[in-house]
C-alpha cells in the first residue's frame, strides 16, 4: 500500500471532465516538485508556477517522469507535493509501488496520465494517489489541482478577495467600495469584510459610522501576534454579515510597508471569512501592487476624463499581464454627467481599454453627500434609488453570484403554497 497521505474530493469516473472551479483558493508556502516525461507537460507546471495563486509554493521541474522521481528520492527527502507524469507505455500502478518505498509519509502526489479509465482512477485514488489529470494539460489543470489539495471541498467560497481601487485620487473608489461590500453582506448574504487599507486617511470608519479603538493597523504592525483569534478581535461588526478592519486615519505614524507587509492579514482572512472586500488607496507601491495583482477579482474606480482614462488602461494593462490565467480586471465609471463638464463617454473608454464598464454612476452629490455625512449607505437612504440597484450588480459581478440567496424551487416543500395561503388568511 502506498504510503502519501490520501486527500482526494468524492470519487467520480474519469470519463466526466471535472467541473470549472470559478475560484481557486491560494495554496500555501509548500515545496512542490514535478517530474515530466513531455516538454508540453514541463511548460504546463512551470507556467502554474507563475500563477498568483501558486506565488507562495516552491516549484521545481525535472524531466524523466516517475522512475526518475524514484531515483531521486532514494537519496532526499520527499517535498509536500509530486507531481508525476506517466508515460503512455509505463505500468503506472507498478512504478507508483516503487515509488512508495522511498516516499516519505504526508507527501501528496498528483498524477498526469494518458489513460481514460474510471477502474484505473479508482485504484490510484485507493493506494492513496491525491489527484489523477488526463493529459494534455493547461496551467489551470496544474494550478486547481495543486491548491485544492490544500482546500476543504466544504469550504469553497471562503476566501474571495476583491479589490477596488481608484484610477485616481478623489473618484469616489472607497464610496463604491463600501456599498458595494454592504450589498455582498446584505443582498447576496455573505459574510464579509472591508479592510481598510489608507492607514492615514482612510473613510470606512466614518462611512459605516464605526468608531473602533482597534483596526488594521494594529495587525500590520504586529506581524508576530496574527492568527484568526487576534484579527478577530480587531474587527467591528457593522451589520450581521459584514465586519470592518477598520484604518487608524491618523498621522501619528508614517505608513510605509514592505511588499508583502500585509500578507498575513490577508491569508488570515482568506482562512475565516467568504468575502474580503479591500479599499485599496490610490497609491503605486509594492504592497499595493501586490494585492491588487493578489486578489481574486478586481474593480477600479474611473471618473470620465482623460487622465482617469489613461490611468485606467496602464492599470488595466498590467493586472491583465500580470494575471494571465484570471479573469481580466473590471472597471466602473463614476461620478458621470457633472453639469458643464466635458466628459468621455463610456463608448470610448470602451473602445480605448477594450472592455466595457460594468456601470456607469450618475453624479448626483445630494445623495452620495447625504450617505457620507449621515455614516450611511446609498440603500440606506433610498432603497429604490437606480444607484442602489447598481450596487447589487457589481457585486454579483465580483463575487460570481448571478441572483441574491433565496430557496429554490425544487427545494421548497409541497405545502409552501398552503402554508403561504393560510399566513396569508
Amino acid at each position: 500500500m502506498i504510503s502519501y497521505a490520501r486527500q482526494t474530493t468524492e470519487e467520480q469516473p474519469a470519463t466526466a471532465p471535472p467541473p470549472v472551479e470559478d475560484h481557486i483558493a491560494p495554496a500555501p508556502r509548500v515545496s512542490v516538485q514535478a517530474f515530466c516525461e513531455t516538454v508540453e507537460t514541463a511548460a504546463a507546471v512551470q507556467s502554474a508556477g507563475e500563477d498568483r495563486r501558486l506565488g507562495k509554493a516552491h516549484l521545481k521541474i525535472q524531466m524523466g517522469g516517475m522512475a526518475a522521481a524514484a531515483e531521486a528520492y532514494r537519496s532526499a527527502p520527499t517535498p509536500n507535493v509530486i507531481v508525476l507524469e506517466a508515460d503512455a507505455r509505463s505500468n503506472i500502478l507498478t512504478e507508483l509501488d516503487q515509488l512508495a518505498t522511498v516516499c516519505d509519509p504526508g507527501t501528496r502526489v498528483v498524477v498526469i496520465g494518458r489513460v481514460n479509465d474510471v477502474a484505473l482512477y479508482r485504484e490510484l485514488v485507493r493506494r492513496g494517489v491525491s489527484d489523477y489529470l488526463i493529459a494534455p494539460v493547461n496551467t489551470l489543470d496544474v494550478v486547481r489541482s495543486i491548491c485544492n489539495l490544500f482546500s476543504a471541498p466544504e469550504a469553497k467560497s471562503v476566501g474571495r478577495i476583491v479589490a477596488v481601487v481608484g484610477a485616481k485620487g478623489g473618484v469616489g473608489a472607497s464610496t463604491i467600495a463600501h456599498n458595494v461590500a454592504w450589498a455582498i453582506a446584505r443582498d447576496l448574504a455573505m459574510d464579509s469584510v472591508v479592510a481598510d487599507l489608507d492607514l492615514a486617511f482612510g473613510t470606512a470608519g466614518l462611512d459605516y459610522n464605526q468608531d473602533p479603538p482597534q483596526g488594521i493597523a494594529d495587525a500590520v504592525f504586529s506581524p508576530d501576534r496574527i492568527d484568526t483569534a487576534f484579527i478577530d478581535r480587531l474587527l467591528s461588526k457593522c451589520t450581521d454579515h459584514l465586519s470592518l478592519l477598520a484604518a487608524p486615519a491618523t498621522l501619528e505614524r508614517v505608513y510605509d510597508f514592505g511588499a508583502d507587509a500585509f500578507d498575513a492579514i490577508f491569508d488570515t482572512l482568506r482562512a475565516s471569512m467568504p468575502c474580503i472586500v479591500l479599499d485599496v488607496p490610490h497609491q503605486w507601491s509594492g504592497w499595493t501592487k501586490r494585492a491588487l495583482i493578489g486578489a481574486d477579482d478586481i474593480l477600479i474606480v474611473a471618473a470620465p476624463d482623460l487622465a482617469n482614462l489613461r490611468n485606467t488602461k496602464n492599470i488595466f494593462d498590467l493586472l491583465k499581464t500580470s494575471r494571465p490565467n484570471d479573469r481580466p480586471p473590471l472597471y466602473c465609471l463614476n461620478q458621470v454627467g457633472v453639469p458643464k463638464r466635458p466628459e468621455i463617454n463610456a463608448g470610448e473608454f470602451a473602445k480605448a481599454i477594450e472592455s466595457k464598464p460594468i456601470a456607469s454612476i450618475p453624479f448626483d452629490p445630494q445623495m452620495f453627500g447625504a450617505a457620507a455625512n449621515n455614516g450611511q449607505m446609498i440603500a440606506e437612504i433610498s432603497a429604490n434609488h437606480r444607484t442602489t440597484e447598481m450596487f447589487l450588480q457589481m457585486a454579483q459581478r465580483l463575487t460570481g453570484r448571478s441572483e441574491t440567496k433565496k430557496p429554490k424551487a425544487s427545494l421548497l416543500s409541497p405545502l409552501t403554497p398552503l402554508l403561504e395561503k393560510l399566513k396569508g388568511g
